[in-house]
Formats: structure tokens, sequence, C-alpha cells
């Protein structure tokens, strides 16, 4: 054996549909063809490439006919528009059992598919390019605030999945799972985290890559998709931890309103208003401000329903809240907590017990889960 001879070689028995979205990419999309036909050849493997365009009228369609190659073809999207639901619709009209998804600035290694594919056949479910595991890097052009932008990003999803690089958008899937995904509702630009949390991928393998910068044209990272990440990850941990940010949500919109209370109270006794009145005032508009962000925010799939239904059971379960609170208060503050400071830490277990109560009444009843999120 000669010391430069392969030692192994991974074959690819099963035909793969590359989806690579694409918005103002006519020039890289020669290049990448270039790239996937070397693969295509050298592993003597059935491939399809979709490019999903959204509609980019920049030469985007007239570059893929004029690369010649037949196994490659582009689908122009006018509606509905955007990265993640482009990847989404690619997967949906992708021809082969597996499916690859990769940028088209050149910035995924085309020759790490082969370990990815290797990946799945030995059992992950999901296999992602990834450039924080051994092996993986960045280009030495990243500078700071770049890194650090991914690293706060990939912190924030750590709650999600244990992945290094759940930020990738390099990544394999069969299409059988991604067939049998239920729900999918992403937002932004990072679809292989929503992949990972709503197909619940358990095994999910990383295969090291180098990351490039594009060679031709512009990012089209912007602040905008930045916050639409921030919208994401709220939907994702709805997804996965329900009822625990709900009530998170709704402890944050009490916080809020015991603002409101005390901002207007301060504000009506300064108009020379009488006690009775600031306290009613202060009350009455935080109860209005509380409904209101909880129906738009903490409980948002439900806020087609009947806006006045609603208020009337917001305004019954918070008098049962309050009901609950002072009877639990005033049991414990007579029978048990009686000693030094016995009333207040009675009170705060009265205000726990009623946030409990008012939280289940808001959640089961009030906004019951009866209508779509959108």
């Amino acid at each position: 054996m000669s010391v430069g001879e392969d030692l192994a070689r991974i074959r690819i028995n099963t035909g793969i549909s590359v989806i690579v979205p694409t918005y103002r990419e006519a020039e890289n999309i020669p290049h990448l063809l270039v790239e996937l036909d070397r693969l295509r050849r050298e592993y003597d493997v059935t491939l399809e490439v979709l490019f999903m365009d959204d509609d980019s009228r920049d030469g985007s369609v007239e570059a893929v006919a004029a690369s010649g190659c037949d196994w490659a073809r582009i689908i122009v999207r006018t509606g509905d528009r955007g990265l993640s639901r482009a990847v989404i619709d690619g997967f949906r009209a992708a021809r082969h059992p597996v499916l690859i998804c990769m940028d088209c600035d050149l910035s995924h290694p085309v020759d790490a598919i082969p370990q990815m594919i290797l990946g799945l056949a030995s059992g992950q479910q999901f296999a992602i390019g990834s450039r924080y595991v051994p092996g993986g890097s960045t280009d030495d052009d990243w500078g700071l605030f770049r890194w650090l932008n991914s690293v706060v990003a990939t912190l924030l999803a750590r709650p999600l999945t244990k992945v290094r690089d759940p930020m990738s958008g390099f990544f394999a899937l069969r299409k059988a799972d991604f067939d049998a995904a239920q729900g999918l509702n992403p937002v932004g630009y990072k679809i292989a985290l929503e992949l990972i949390v709503k197909c619940r991928m358990e095994n999910v393998g990383e295969v090291p890559i180098e990351f490039s910068d594009r060679r031709f044209g512009e990012s089209k990272l912007t602040l905008k998709e930045q916050l639409k990440y921030i919208q994401h990850l709220r939907r994702l941990y709805l997804f996965r931890f329900a009822n625990a940010m709900y009530l998170l949500q709704f402890l944050a919109v009490g916080a809020t309103g015991a603002v409101v209370n005390l901002a207007v109270l301060s504000g009506l006794q300064l108009a020379g208003l009488a006690a009775w009145i600031c306290l009613a005032g202060g009350i009455g508009v935080s109860l209005v401000t509380n409904f209101l962000l909880n129906r738009r925010f903490t409980f948002s799939y439900a806020r087609r329903g009947h806006a006045g239904r609603q208020f009337l059971g917001f305004l019954g379960a918070s008098l049962v809240g309050l009901t609950v609170n002072y009877a639990v208060a005033l049991g414990l503050s007579h029978k048990v907590l009686t000693g030094a400071y016995g009333l207040q830490v009675s009170a705060m277990i009265g205000i726990a017990a009623g946030m409990v109560f008012n939280f289940l009444g808001n959640r089961y009843i009030v906004f019951r889960k009866r209508y779509i999120r959108d």
C-alpha cells in the first residue's frame, strides 16, 4: 500500500436533494454548481439541486438555465418570502430521501456533505456542518462583533439543544423525518434550530467545517433578521417549555401592571384627587393594561377570540386570585404564622397562591388554547 493511498472511502447509496435558498445570488450560483457537479461525479451520486429564490430578478434564473445542469432547477417564490420558508418549501418539493440545506454564498464546503450523510447512515437523525467542534473554524476575517453575535445567539439557544452550532445553515436530515414534522412555524433565518426542536431531534451529529466568508454579493444578515431570531426563540421556548414560559410572561406582565398602578395612582394623587379614587384608578388602569398585554403577548394564540368576553373572564379570574390571596394570607396569619413578621410572610404566601390561581384561570379558561398561533 502506498503512503498516499486512501484507507477508506465513503460510498453514497441514496439520492440527495440539495436545497439552496437564494436572494440576489446570481454571481454565486455558477460557482456553487461547479462544486456540486464535482461532488456528483466523484461520488457517482444521484443529485438534484433546488434553488429556492425569493424573486431576486438579478439573473439567477438565467444563471441556472445557462449552467446546463439538468439536475439543477430554480423555483421562484413570490409570496411568503424568507429564508426559512424557502427551505421548508424546498424540502417539500424535494424528490430524494436525503435533504441537504446549504447557503449559496460558498461559505459551506461541499466536501463535508459525504461526512454528513455518513452520520445519517450511522444512525444520527440530523447532521450539522459545525464551526465550533474540534476541527471546525471560521474565516480569519471574522471580526469581534460578528464572533460575539454568533456566540450570544448560540448561548440563547442552549436550553433548547446541546448542539454546539445550532446557528448553522448547513445541515442534512432524512426526508421521512422532515415529512413527519408538525407545526413548523419558522421566522427569520435559523431553520436548523426550528427543525431540531420541532422534530425532536435527539441524536444530532456535528461535522467540523471551515466556514468561509462569501466571495461575491452582500450579506443578507440585517438588524431586522437578528430581531426575528429573538421572536423565533420565543416561539421555540413556548413550544418546548410551554407552561413555564406562559407563567414567566404572565409574571412579567404582572410586574408591568404594578408599575402602571403606581404611576397612575401617583398621577391622580398629584392632581389632588381623593385617596380612594387614586387607588381605584391605579387598579382599574393596571387591570386593563394587564389584560391587553396578556392577550397580545402571553396568550397570543387566543387574540382572535372575542375581546369583550375575554376581558370579563380576565376580571373574574383576577377576582378569584384576589379571593385566594386574601383567604390564604388571613388563614396563615391567624393560625400558623403568628410570630414576628407573620403577617408579612402570610401576605407573601397569599400573593403567590393567588397568582397561581389567577394564572391557571387565565391559561385554561379565559385564554384556553382553541386558536391557531401565528
